[in-house]
């Protein structure tokens, strides 16, 4: 987490709620929209880059059209909590293909991951053949998604 929150005028959040909802708007759309001039939008957007408030910008997928069916939240607990076993755990997960996210969490579990996988063989086999061999592994839980209520990446900015 960074030291401080930067200074955003008006305009800045105006851009950032824009880009947010459609990351593929045009300059000159974005101008009209903050009532400034294309180089001045151009210029206002290049600099919240520059300073690291937009990491990039993707395309949202949707999963299920395109055959992955089914969404799983797996809690795992670490055997061994040394610092080494931690960072082998961590780039394992990087490489997982199926895990979307992952979090490091306070309670009774150590992570949080969201898992998505075409089926329940799939997911069966992410569980047994890469899941439960990954270095530092000790336990695991799984949570099958039934539905999805909220998704979004955009964030309220200030």
């Amino acid at each position: 987490m960074k030291d401080s929150v930067p200074a955003l005028d008006e305009l800045d959040k105006k851009i950032l709620a824009i880009v947010q909802r459609d990351g593929r708007v045009t300059n000159a759309e974005l101008a009209q929209r903050i009532h400034l001039s294309p180089p001045a939008a151009h210029a206002r957007l290049k600099r919240l880059r520059e300073r690291g408030l937009i990491r990039g910008f993707v395309a949202l997928l949707d999963a299920e059209r395109l055959g992955y069916e089914l969404m799983a939240l797996i809690h795992v607990t670490l055997a061994q909590h040394q610092r080494e076993r931690v960072q082998e755990f961590r780039a394992a997960i990087q490489a997982m293909p199926q895990v979307l996210e992952c979090f490091h969490i306070t309670g009774e579990y150590d992570y949080l991951l969201k898992v998505v996988v075409r089926n329940r063989h799939e997911l069966e086999h992410f569980l047994v053949e890469t899941l439960t061999p990954a270095p530092g592994v000790g336990r695991i839980h799984t949570n099958i998604v039934f539905s999805e209520i909220k998704m979004t990446t955009e964030l309220l900015v200030k």
